[in-house]
């Protein structure tokens, strides 16, 4: 994945990221980590009215030039591009949003790379319950603590990949994946449907996420939510307060 206007030193001072540039998964864990700190998880340009740009140089001029998020092809195509500097191997995977009372698509874009001999699952655009940390995909049916989150891969009897995050006291399934290479063309349709069809969530509602040491703070819809050390709070956002809502807790000014 590559932007002609894709400057490592520009993502690395976006994210406030100061540390080390090797190939190794200390590394890139802890730019994983910078990076959710930094830049929401959002679909603004979506409740606008407007369909995402796929175009990657139009992605690194949103989020590191006007300060704005993106969802899952945004975020972690702008990883990519950090991965494909660094001389880190990758590809993307297309992937099954579980979430849903009924079978959806592959809409959902993610990133495995090789690291340190090891095949790992990174993905900084999952929402809410986007996993915080690179998670090793040998290592099946073992919970993972990341921060105060926790996760686990598991392996289907279709031989695919499964996450599941721990949410309100129970193992829920987030998606799954194979391992078949996935062109950056392959999303297009996939961005289309998210960007346009009224039954998907990007469509139907605001949600904006950005995610802190601690938790994370998410606005979904018309409701601030806060969740701190496992402590979850929330509160009504109006109309009239929506923007301040989106400068105070997420950076972010909403496109005209």
């Amino acid at each position: 994945m590559r932007a002609d206007n894709f400057i490592l030193e520009n993502y690395f001072r976006r994210i406030a990221y100061n540390g080390k540039t090797q190939k190794d998964i200390s590394t890139v864990s802890e730019i994983m980590w910078c990076q959710l700190f930094s830049v929401p998880f959002e679909n603004l340009d979506v409740q606008a009215g407007k369909i995402v740009s796929l175009v990657p140089e139009e992605i690194v001029e949103k989020i590191l030039v006007r300060n704005r998020g993106g969802y899952c092809y945004e975020v972690n195509g702008l990883f990519a591009m950090a991965l494909e500097e660094l001389g880190v191997p990758y590809i993307f995977v297309a992937a099954r949003p579980m979430i849903y009372p009924v079978r959806r698509p592959k809409t959902h874009m993610a990133i495995v790379a090789e690291i340190d001999g090891e095949k790992w699952l990174i993905d900084l655009g999952f929402g809410s319950n986007s996993i915080r940390k690179p998670m090793r995909l040998d290592v099946t049916d073992v919970e993972v603590m990341q921060d105060t989150d926790r996760f686990m891969l598991s392996i289907t009897e279709e031989s695919k990949y499964r996450l599941k995050a721990f949410v309100e006291g129970e193992w829920v399934d987030q998606y799954e994946f194979d391992l078949y290479p996935q062109e950056w063309i392959d999303f297009v349709p996939a961005n289309h449907l998210n960007s346009t069809h009224p039954d998907t969530i990007f469509v139907k509602k605001l949600i904006v996420v950005l995610q802190n040491p601690t938790g994370k703070v998410v606005l979904m819809g018309d409701t601030l939510k806060t969740i701190s050390n496992g402590v979850t709070t929330k509160e009504f956002v109006s109309p009239e307060n929506r923007a301040a809502i989106l400068s105070t807790h997420f950076g972010l000014v909403a496109p005209e």
